[in-house]
């Protein structure tokens, strides 16, 4: 039984689809709401409404219950945004098989599951490019297997800069991997088959995130980092959709684009000399003698 289902079997497992109401649903959140984070709420509400969504569509139900249902508010999760001399620490502190993991996470926004399944035939260091086309998944038994990307938006070939190519490039090298290995996996585990997140997380990521100050940092987070040094850097919405794989530019700027310190001090800056520096400039000038 999935995890979801486990806060809803025991209340409507013996009960039948058809007899179920708002009044019922409205109860089960509220009570759910008594004992759970409000993210598990919504989480355990969005497995039940897609259950009963799909009951709509094969002519099980003639309507969901779902409806006018009133949701805990979540509130909002701070990202840790690591800056460049922090990225360099963690690079720094990281098993040196995985540290070109964290570039590709902070320079090109690919989350874990694309970097974890980059084959060798996917970079391209001469036109200076990656193509995202495969990504890790969780397998049977939990252990990783390679699959297509989340969504049609997320397949995608982007552009690198000449300084992660190299470090691609020293990468590859040590492991001994050219044009020639092709289907091989750039971060591969020690018996040369995907990466598991979990075992990845635990043995590898964690112990480098303490060691360079950084407890609490996810590798999603570099996804973050990345999306905010877009905005910071003036690059355009639709770039940055298409580069980060998001189907919808709103989710590039409302989930990923953080506000930066430095971001905030040059907003100041500019709004104070476009609404206050102005007048006293103008005011000067008319005040100044004429020669």
């Amino acid at each position: 039984m999935r995890a979801p289902f486990v806060h809803v079997y025991p209340d409507l497992g013996d009960r039948t689809i058809g007899s179920l109401t708002p009044i019922d649903i409205r109860r089960l959140v509220a009570e759910w709401s008594e004992d759970l984070a409000p993210r598990s709420v919504r989480r355990i509400y969005g497995a039940l409404r897609a259950a009963l969504n799909y009951a709509v569509e094969v002519d099980r139900l003639a309507g969901t219950p779902c409806r006018s249902i009133h949701l805990p508010a979540v509130e909002p999760v701070v990202a840790i945004v690591p800056d460049p001399v922090q990225l360099i620490e963690l690079v720094d502190a990281i098993d040196p098989n995985y540290s070109a993991m964290v570039w590709l996470g902070a320079v090109l926004g690919l989350r874990w599951g694309e970097v974890a399944g980059m084959r060798v035939r996917r970079v391209d260091l001469l036109r200076k490019t990656v193509t995202v086309s495969e990504q890790v998944t969780r397998g049977t038994g939990g252990a990783g297997d390679i699959g297509p990307p989340k969504s049609a938006a997320a397949r995608r070939t982007i552009g690198i800069p000449s300084e992660l190519a190299d470090e691609l490039s020293a990468h590859m090298k040590s492991l001994g991997l050219t044009g020639a290995d092709p289907e091989e996996l750039l971060f591969p585990n020690n018996e040369g088959r995907p990466l598991d997140y979990s075992n990845w997380r635990r043995r590898v990521w964690e112990p480098a995130v303490s060691a360079a100050g950084l407890n609490g940092l996810n590798f999603h987070d570099l996804r973050r980092t990345n999306a905010t040094a877009m905005v910071a850097e003036g690059v355009d919405v639709k770039t940055a959709q298409v580069r980060l794989g998001h189907s919808d530019p709103r989710l590039t700027l409302a989930i990923y684009a953080q506000a930066t310190t430095e971001g905030d001090r040059s907003a100041a800056r500019k709004l104070g000399a476009r609404l206050m520096g102005s007048p006293k400039d103008d005011a000067a000038s008319s005040s100044s003698p004429s020669t």
